[in-house]
C-alpha cells in the first residue's frame, strides 16, 4: 500500500492531514488522488458515501490551485446545504498550512450579500448548491471562465433532487478543456447522459461493487402488520440500548408523527424533514452529531448531507421505492471499517419490494423475529449491569457521602439493594411490557372465530364471560375505553396514559382486560369520574379515545363489532 506521499500529495498539506489522523490511504483515494494530479482525462468514481471521497479529490484540488492567482480556480457541486458546508469545511482543514488559499461555500438560507463581498474579494474554490451557484453567476457575481477542474459530488442525488437543467446551465460557463470528476454511489440513466454529455472520455473508477451496500452491514428485516410497525420499532431500540440511528420515513408527515409518538414515549429522537426552517435543522443535526438524541426520523431529501460516522442502525420504517436509495440510506451505517445494521419493517404486501432491492444489491435479508418482552428486559438488565461495572467513580468526592447513605440502607441485604437498584430502572419497561404479545405477521391466515362458537373452551357461555368482565372488584370502578390489541394498546399504555393526563394524586389501577377493539379496567371509586374526563378528547395514533364508567349490563364487544361494521359500510 502506497502512503499519501508516494501519491504525490505535497509537504504541506501532508502536514495538515497528518493532524488530522490520516496514515494511509483508503481505496479511493489510492485510486483517484494520482489521477487528478498527474492524468489528463476525465473521471467517474463509483463510490458509496464515507469511503473517504472528500480527501480523494479534496487534496488534488488544493494542490493544483495557482496561489499566485486569485480567481476562481475549482468547483464543487454537491446537492445540499449540509454537504456543501461539510466539504467546504474539510478542504479548510486540510489546507491549514497553505494560508493564501481561500475556499467558500455558496448555498441558500444564508446571507447573499457576505456570500457576495467574499466573492468580490478573489476566491479560488467555491464549493456550491446548483440553485444559488446560478443565482451569483446570473447576478454576474461568479465568473467561472478561468475554472479547471470541476467536482460534481454525489451526482445521483442532485439528479434526483431534481438539479439536472442547473447542472447543465453551470457546465455551459465553465472552458471545455477542464478537468471533470463525477461521483456518485450509483450509475442511473441521468447521470450516464451528463458524463456522456459534459465529459471526454472519462476513466471509471469502482470502489467496491456497482449498487452494493456497504460490505460491512448486516441487512434485517421484521415483518408485522401495518398497524403493529410502530409497536414494532418500539421494540427493535429498546432491544439496542446503546442504538444510534436513522429511522427513515416516506413522507414528512409520517416522520413527524413517529419522532413526536417516540418522544411522548421516552426516547431521545427528533424530526428532520422539509417543513423544518435552515435554523431548526441545523440545531435537530447539532444535537443528533453531539447524541444529545439517538433516534433522528428523518425522510430521505432532509438527512442529505448529515454525515455521522458511528450509525449502530438505519430503520427503514417505509421502503423506498428507487432501491437506489435503499443503497443510500444502508451505506450511511458500517463505515470505517465498522459494522452496522440495515433494518427494514415491512408488512406482507411490500415482500416483493424487498426481493427486489435483494436481487439488485446481491445481498440476502434475514427475516428476524420482533424482540419479545422477555428478551428486551433481560438486554436492558445486561446493559444495566456492564454500565454499573464500568462507571468511573470519584473516590474521594462519593466517600464523603456514603457513611449516611450506608447507614441508611443498612436494613437492606445486597439481594434487595440490587432488586431496588433494578426496579428504578426497569419498572417503566415491566409495566409496558406486562401482557404484551408476540406481533409478527404470521404466513398462514389464522382460523376466524366463527359466530357459531357460543362457548370457549371452559364451557362457559360468552354472555356471562363478557358480563364478567364489565363488574369491577369490590371498592373499585370499571373504566372502559375504545382503546384494544388491535389498536396497538396494552396494559403499559394504560398506566402511560393516566400517568400523563390524570391531574393531581396518583391513580392506583386494579385488573385490566385487553380485548381486540376495547380495554376495561378498574380504578378507585373516587378516581373514576375523574379518570373518565381526563381521557376525553384524547388521541392515540389517530384514533380518538372515548371512555365511561363501564356498564355491566352493556354488551361492548357486539357494540364494537356494529361500530366496526358501520364505519366500513359508511367507507364503502
Amino acid at each position: 500500500m502506497q502512503n499519501f506521499e508516494e501519491l504525490g500529495v505535497r509537504p504541506d498539506l501532508l502536514r495538515g492531514i497528518a493532524e488530522m489522523g490520516f496514515e494511509n490511504p483508503m481505496p479511493v483515494q489510492e485510486k483517484v488522488i494520482p489521477v487528478l494530479l498527474n492524468g489528463d482525462h476525465d473521471l467517474v468514481a463509483l463510490a458509496q458515501t464515507g469511503t473517504g471521497k472528500t480527501a480523494a479529490f479534496g487534496l488534488p484540488l488544493i494542490q493544483r490551485v495557482d496561489l499566485d492567482r486569485n480567481d476562481t480556480q475549482a468547483l464543487v457541486l454537491a446537492p445540499t446545504r449540509e454537504l456543501c458546508l461539510q466539504i467546504a469545511g474539510d478542504l479548510a482543514d486540510f489546507s491549514k498550512y497553505v494560508p493564501e488559499l481561500e475556499i467558500l461555500p455558496v448555498y441558500g438560507g444564508s446571507s447573499i450579500e457576505s456570500q457576495i463581498r467574499a466573492l468580490k474579494k478573489g476566491v479560488q474554490i467555491i464549493v456550491a448548491t446548483p440553485g444559488r451557484l446560478i443565482d451569483l453567476i446570473n447576478r454576474g457575481v461568479v465568473k467561472l471562465q478561468h475554472v479547471h477542474t470541476v467536482v460534481l459530488d454525489e451526482a445521483d442525488e442532485m439528479l434526483n433532487m431534481g438539479f439536472v437543467d442547473s447542472i447543465n446551465d453551470i457546465l455551459s460557463h465553465v472552458p471545455e478543456d477542464r478537468k471533470m470528476l463525477l461521483f456518485s454511489a450509483t450509475m442511473p440513466a441521468e447521470v450516464a447522459k451528463i458524463s456522456k454529455r459534459f465529459m471526454k472520455n472519462p476513466e471509471e473508477i469502482v470502489v467496491g461493487t456497482r449498487n452494493e451496500g456497504a460490505k460491512n452491514v448486516r441487512h434485517i428485516y421484521y415483518m408485522v402488520n401495518a398497524r403493529d410497525k410502530y409497536l414494532a420499532l418500539k421494540r427493535i431500540a429498546d432491544n439496542n440500548p446503546n442504538i444510534y440511528a436513522i429511522i427513515f420515513c416516506r413522507t414528512r408527515r409520517d416522520t413527524q408523527e413517529i419522532a413526536d409518538h417516540l418522544i411522548a414515549d421516552g426516547y431521545n429522537a427528533d424530526a428532520l424533514h422539509g417543513d423544518l426552517s435552515q435554523q431548526q435543522r441545523d440545531i435537530v443535526m447539532k444535537k443528533f452529531r453531539d447524541r444529545v438524541i439517538t433516534l433522528l426520523v428523518a425522510t430521505d431529501v432532509a438527512a442529505r448531507g448529515l454525515d455521522v460516522d458511528d450509525l449502530t442502525h438505519v430503520i427503514n420504517y417505509g421502503l423506498p421505492d428507487d432501491t437506489a436509495v435503499y443503497t443510500h440510506r444502508s451505506g450511511r451505517t458500517g463505515r470505517a471499517g465498522k459494522t452496522g445494521v440495515s433494518i427494514a419493517i415491512i408488512h406482507s404486501r411490500e415482500k416483493g419490494k424487498l426481493r427486489e432491492i435483494e436481487r439488485i444489491i446481491g445481498k440476502k435479508f434475514e427475516r428476524k423475529e420482533v424482540p419479545t418482552p422477555e428478551h428486551i428486559i433481560e438486554k436492558q438488565l445486561y446493559n444495566l449491569a456492564d454500565r454499573l461495572e464500568r462507571v468511573e467513580v470519584n473516590e474521594e468526592e462519593i466517600n464523603r457521602y456514603l457513611p449516611g447513605v450506608i447507614k441508611k440502607l443498612s436494613w437492606l441485604t445486597t439481594e434487595d439493594l440490587l432488586k431496588r437498584v433494578l426496579s428504578l430502572e426497569f419498572n417503566r419497561l415491566l409495566t409496558y411490557y406486562q401482557d404484551a404479545p408476540k406481533i409478527d405477521f404470521i404466513d398462514e391466515k389464522p382460523e376466524r372465530d366463527k359466530k357459531s362458537k357460543g362457548k370457549e373452551k371452559s364451557g362457559e357461555p360468552r354472555s356471562d364471560r363478557e358480563k364478567d368482565r364489565r363488574t369491577a372488584e369490590r371498592g373499585m370502578a370499571r373504566i372502559y375505553v375504545n382503546l384494544g390489541k388491535a389498536d396497538g394498546f396494552y396494559a403499559g399504555n394504560v398506566i402511560d396514559m393516566l400517568n400523563k393526563n390524570v391531574e393531581g394524586r396518583r391513580v392506583d389501577v386494579g385488573r385490566i382486560d385487553l380485548l381486540p377493539s376495547y380495554s376495561l379496567f378498574d380504578v378507585k371509586k373516587a378516581d373514576a369520574k375523574r379518570v373518565v374526563a381526563a381521557l376525553k378528547g384524547l388521541e392515540f395514533f389517530g384514533k380518538r379515545v372515548f371512555s365511561e364508567i363501564a356498564d355491566p349490563d352493556r354488551d361492548y364487544a357486539h357494540a364494537s363489532e356494529r361500530k366496526a361494521k358501520g364505519k366500513k359500510r359508511s367507507k364503502a
